[in-house]
């Protein structure tokens, strides 16, 4: 999954990060086009847990909460050979397990491991005839669980594996309606083919191409959320109860535009759904309270009008190529009609940073000269486009006053990524104060873990973070959950 650094940075003459070396550590890792690095935190005693894999071993390291080395165990790649790792828990008995989907995303091998014994044992969960296809993975806890779609049904399934053992819920949407606002139905099954359901990270802000999704889905304690924003005049919202398998369905109104509007979209953080409606004369944004329905603020801004909240310029971006900066809000909105709008959602103490954005993708082909054949070799090829712009809001929602803004944990390390490049495998794990990078250098060929936080230091001169495309690289964090 991609993973994008904040424009608001933007304005810092220097390129500004916080960041410590916890560890490090010689690590053997063959083959790095086929392994993977994972980060978790038992959350029962805060320690931290790190596995790096290759084509021949799996490789688990155990650090307290102050990241020492408490424990160390290798053991080689058996049934799991050919699968990637899907996730992991730490089991009540301090046992971590690994989660192996196979390439055909059929079967799962489930590998606990004991440090004390240093042995390993798998078990083989095969997925029922009616299980269909993957929607994403997450962990809570103790718990790993997998969501799923069921063949030929209305019905979602979630898998819950704990204790070596599997529990299968079902979410059953048959009874809902689904219309656009053209009083178009169709079945659940028809739409999330048409719009797949995408996860939503919660700790980071979600890159442009994934918050320009139609259907996000959001993982929270004991539930799910799913929104729906097919239809431009509401955002319809399943709440589903991870516990009881109930389904809960609410709709909340889109902004009224003066004139039709092809593009609204949402995003749900911190109990609130901020909803954009856009086209080319208006710029409408709602946020609302989730559990009352009710709505905390409304702003509504023609295309002659200043945007209050707006932190950054406007840009527009063509695949990553230099971001050209758009000087009029209608020169925005002429660019974002057309595209598939996005909002992306992050919190940091009391001020909220939001992007406002719109995507879009084309694909097309040309002929190569380079071939034997008479009309030349068919190559395909894909243009994007984007444009965007960043807000800051305070606790009321209303536009932060022009303080400076420092950077997050999440700005540092992606700056710190886009600068090293020996960095060949990583993951990011969200603690409470601070992110944790672990990642195997290539050119040392260490492990290391190092601690990011808010805040800066000076450096030396440059900053390339206007380039929201510069920043998104393959990535997972806290969890590989995304298939």
């Amino acid at each position: 999954m991609k993973k994008l650094l904040f424009l608001f940075l933007l304005f810092f003459k220097t390129a500004l990060f916080s960041q410590t070396v916890l560890n490090s550590l010689p690590l053997n890792l063959n083959n790095l086009n086929q392994t993977q690095i994972l980060n978790i935190e038992d959350e029962a005693n805060q320690d931290i847990y790190a596995f790096a894999w290759d084509n021949k071993n799996i490789n688990i390291l155990k650090y307290n909460k102050f990241f020492f080395l408490k424990n160390q165990f290798t053991d080689s790649i058996k049934q799991e050979k050919s699968r990637n790792l899907m996730g992991a828990i730490i089991t009540e008995e301090k046992k971590p397990t690994l989660y192996w989907i196979s390439q055909n995303y059929k079967n799962l091998v489930v590998s606990t491991y004991d440090f004390e014994k240093k042995t390993s044992e798998s078990l083989n969960f095969v997925f029922p005839e009616s299980h269909d296809y993957i929607i994403t993975s997450f962990q809570q806890q103790t718990t790993f669980y997998i969501l799923a779609k069921e063949k030929e049904s209305d019905h979602l399934l979630l898998y819950k594996f704990k204790d070596g053992k599997c529990e299968i819920k079902m979410f059953d949407f048959s009874n809902f309606i689904f219309k656009n606002e053209r009083n178009v139905a169709f079945s659940f099954s028809a739409l999330i083919k048409r719009f797949p359901i995408t996860k939503m990270e919660q700790d980071i802000l979600n890159p442009i191409d994934l918050a320009s999704k139609i259907n996000k889905l959001y993982v929270l304690k004991d539930r799910i959320l799913l929104t729906f924003d097919y239809n431009t005049i509401k955002t319809q919202v399943f709440d589903l109860n991870t516990n009881t398998g109930e389904v809960e369905e609410k709709n909340f109104n889109q902004p009224l535009s003066k004139t039709a509007s092809r593009n609204s979209n949402s995003f749900y953080y911190d109990k609130k759904l901020f909803q954009l409606k856009a086209n080319k004369d208006e710029f409408l944004f709602d946020v609302k309270d989730f559990d009352s329905e009710k709505t905390i603020k409304t702003y509504s801004f023609l295309k002659n009008d200043t945007i209050a909240f707006k932190r950054s310029p406007f840009f527009m971006q063509i695949d990553n190529n230099r971001p050209q900066q758009l000087k009029t809000t209608a020169k925005f909105l002429k660019n974002l009609d057309g595209l598939s709008t996005g909002i992306s959602v992050i919190k940091n103490k009391k001020n909220t940073f939001i992007t406002f954005s719109g995507f879009g993708e084309y694909f097309d082909f040309y002929y190569s000269s380079n071939s034997f054949d008479d009309f030349g070799e068919r190559i395909p090829y894909s243009l994007s486009k984007m444009v965007y712009f960043d807000a800051l809001l305070n606790e009321n929602m209303d536009a932060a006053k022009d303080e400076q803004t420092e950077p997050l944990a999440i700005d540092n390390l992606f700056y710190f990524l886009n600068n090293n490049k020996n960095i060949s495998l990583f993951d990011a794990l969200k603690l409470k104060e601070y992110y944790i990078l672990s990642y195997f250098d290539s050119g040392s060929k260490q492990f290391i873990m190092r601690r990011f936080t808010d805040g800066f230091m000076m450096e030396n001169n440059g900053n390339p973070i206007m380039n929201k495309a510069q920043f998104s690289r393959p990535a997972s964090f806290g969890s590989i959950s995304s298939y």
